[in-house]
């Protein structure tokens, strides 16, 4: 197959538990750009965090931040595109969230927003068991997010709710879905994330790959779980990692090793290389 583009998510897929690049997952990628492929970073963090693993890969096209609410030229900072929450619904999202003793925090471009009071559980959340302290992340604490919000109106591309009770985060998720100008996915067991409605990495790719000039049979995507499956519908194989989601594995082209046993190396080498070693 002549593929001119990978994507790939973060979390879960090109990065193992520690939140580091494997030197066989590098080694594929420098083997991919060498033979003209691009390769492109697709991911629900924020655009800073992808920024740092961009530059680490020494990738040369646009990232894809946000589940897909931003594209952002990391080398020259263009913002290719973005689709971020209104104002209206950003404060119906913090409501139910409160209403419901459920932990958030929002997206901007470069920034991550959280309550001050719960910055440690934020942390916690985000850098337990990471050789990495920040990942690039710029935190910023402030006195009560709803007065924040109203106050200075930043530009929201994405919530993320956190909590270990998944009967809760079910329920939470159906009021979210009221709200019929937003989207609701997830992207770990223990989460739910809100974007402005259309949003998604599926459409994201649809975007970059129009200005790359590459077609759909000329994509192919890596991913783990949920909020990865839209790309299934842009590109011409989806490859799932081993460790993904049984419904996300269940609807891919084909299922490569884990994220802990450099996968997507291996995806890589199958399809770009014709080097048979997939599961």
């Amino acid at each position: 197959m002549n593929f001119k583009l990978i994507v790939v998510d973060m979390d879960g897929t090109l990065l193992d538990r520690y939140g580091e690049v494997s030197n066989e997952n590098k080694r594929a990628l420098k083997d991919a750009k060498d033979a003209g492929v691009e390769v492109a970073i697709a991911t629900g963090r924020i655009f800073t965090s992808a920024r740092f693993y961009a530059k680490l890969l020494e990738t040369n096209t646009p990232i894809i931040a946000c589940n897909g609410a931003l594209i952002r030229n990391y080398h020259s900072n263009e913002v290719i595109h973005i689709n971020n929450l209104n104002h209206q619904d950003a404060f119906k999202i913090m409501e139910i969230c409160r209403n419901n003793q459920l932990y958030y925090h929002f997206y901007d471009q470069d920034k991550l927003y959280v309550d001050g009071d719960k910055v440690d559980y934020l942390k916690g959340y985000y850098w337990k068991d990471r050789g990495r302290v920040s990942d690039a992340v710029h935190i910023m604490e402030v006195p009560d997010t709803l007065s924040f919000v109203d106050k200075t109106k930043p530009e929201i591309l994405k919530f993320v709710m956190v909590d270990e009770d998944k009967e809760k985060l079910a329920a939470v998720r159906l009021k979210f879905k009221e709200v019929s100008t937003v989207d609701v996915d997830k992207s770990w067991y223990n989460n739910l994330e809100v974007m402005n409605k259309g949003v998604s990495k599926g459409r994201a790719i649809a975007s970059l790959s129009r200005l790359l000039g590459v077609n759909k049979e000329e994509i192919i995507a890596f991913g783990d779980n949920f909020n990865d499956l839209s790309m299934k519908n842009y590109v011409k194989t989806f490859v799932a990692m081993a460790n993904g989601e049984e419904e996300v594995k269940a609807q891919a082209h084909y299922i490569t090793d884990s994220n802990d046993e450099s996968g997507v190396a291996k995806g890589i080498d199958k399809f770009i290389f014709g080097r048979n070693i997939l599961l």
